[in-house]
């Protein structure tokens, strides 16, 4: 896989407001928040996309949401969304999964 912003961010060669990390996974607030709360939470395995993870990836995904969870509610969010997209035609403009965490605000189905 290519060198993305989030690798250069794993590897703290561009600033991020960090909220949370352990050794699978960072969790950040999003340059671009789309609600009053919004931050996304990253492997540090470099996983294009969902699509491409497999097997073997079954507990870091599970951490990844899990984390997501626990994030949020260190934020002081009761009700939030979460986000994967995944492939360009749905939005993914950055080539290494992440899951968007956003709260603060109502939101409405369907999305987008």
């Amino acid at each position: 896989m290519s060198e993305t912003i989030f690798s250069k961010i794993i590897d703290r060669e561009i600033p991020a407001d960090i909220v949370y990390e352990d050794d699978q996974c960072l969790a950040f607030k999003d340059i671009n928040p789309q609600a009053p709360t919004h931050f996304l939470v990253i492997p540090r395995k470099p996983i294009p996309k969902l699509s491409d993870a497999d097997q073997e990836d079954k507990e870091l995904l599970g951490h990844l949401l899990l984390v997501a969870g626990q994030v949020a509610r260190e934020q002081g969010l009761e009700d939030f969304r979460l986000n994967v997209n995944n492939g360009a035609g749905a939005s993914q403009t950055v080539f290494h999964l992440h899951v968007h965490v956003l709260g603060g605000r109502p939101f409405s189905w369907p999305p987008g």
